[in-house]
């Protein structure tokens, strides 16, 4: 049961990495790992450490909260809606000013 989560934080990472087109070796260099260390994670056969993963999430360009972003099946994938949802959220993060004038409309749209 414990060695799950090394499993479901390996599965994470290697859909991280190959949405955003990288190879074991590309974001070994990004993170400051060799490659086999990048696979020995994906293959949940290394417990690797919070500092790592905070080096790996850099290199992925993700919070290390992304990290942990999984399903209990691996497989799961993210639905249209919740897709649209996390692009809200990032459009908000860019313009700080501009999330109290969107949660005003927000609420607005759905008054009762």
């Amino acid at each position: 049961m414990s060695d799950n989560i090394l499993r479901y934080v390996g599965a994470r990472i290697r859909d991280l990495r190959k949405e955003r087109g990288l190879s074991q070796e590309q974001l070994g260099e990004k993170a400051g790992f060799h490659f086999s260390y990048i696979g020995g994670i994906e293959r949940a056969e290394k417990n690797i450490s919070l500092i790592n993963l905070s080096k790996i999430a850099d290199g992925l360009g993700v919070g290390i909260h992304e990290l942990f972003s999984y399903s209990h099946n691996i497989n799961y994938r993210v639905t249209e809606k919740e897709e649209d949802i996390k692009e809200v959220v990032e459009l908000l993060r860019h313009d700080s000013k501009d999330v109290k004038k969107a949660k005003a409309i927000i609420k607005e749209v759905f008054k009762d």
